[in-house]
């Protein structure tokens, strides 16, 4: 029999979706090796007191900066893949977008540095200090990136169901709750609260990250 070629256009355009999808599965493992490695060996950083984008200080700054950003650009084209593997589902036009908000926050969250705080880097005052127009700004691109990664979580567990993968469903949701709940317990002044952050989020990433690779092999 002979076999069945595919048009060219066609076979490119499935190429060009597997690497932006690719993109958004390589985002989050990217993001959180990165910045735990730095919270591992950096002077003065202890994760259960300090958030992870306060790393963004220092002589090394300029690592989580780029970590940040450079995650931000893989995302927000991870989105543009996601858009077209995921289309004509439940969940193919609000969880692309979403993804892709968040992609956004994450690089203005890296363009707009957190300030100095609570020892670190080392030498600076305990406590969080009065909080610059740059500071303001992060956290303003920080919560925006967090509310659509929840949203995008609750949107794929609702993709998932309709779908009829129940543990998948499940999965999603229990991603999204964890950044929810971490990022409240941390606004709260919780003990701990940047740990809970930091569990939360990158739970959060790596499934959409998962979710990523699950549609890149389907292609």
């Amino acid at each position: 029999m002979t076999a069945i070629q595919l048009p060219a256009t066609s076979t490119a355009k499935t190429l060009s979706t597997r690497s932006l999808v690719t993109a958004a599965v390589v985002a989050a493992p990217l993001w959180a090796v990165v910045s735990l490695a730095q919270a591992a060996t950096r002077e003065g950083y202890d994760l259960t007191r300090h958030p992870l984008s306060v790393l963004s200080n220092g002589s090394l700054g300029w690592l989580q900066i780029a970590n940040f950003v450079v995650a931000g650009l893989l995302t927000v084209a991870g989105a543009i893949g996601l858009r077209r593997a995921l289309h004509g589902t439940p969940g193919g036009t609000w969880a692309p977008r979403l993804v892709l908000l968040n992609g956004v926050g994450m690089i203005a969250a890296g363009l707009f540095v957190m300030d100095p705080a609570d020892g670190f880097p080392v030498g600076t005052p305990a406590g969080m200090g009065t909080l610059s127009w740059h500071s303001y700004g992060h956290l303003a691109a920080g919560s925006i990136a967090f509310i659509a990664l929840i949203a995008a979580c609750y949107v794929l567990g609702r993709h998932f169901s309709r779908a009829g993968n129940r543990g998948y469903a499940i999965a999603s949701r229990i991603a999204g709750t964890a950044l929810l709940l971490g990022n409240g317990w941390a606004m709260s002044g919780g003990k701990a609260g940047s740990l809970t952050l930091a569990i939360g989020a990158i739970t959060a990433m790596l499934w959409v990250s998962f979710v990523a690779a699950r549609y890149r092999h389907a292609r």
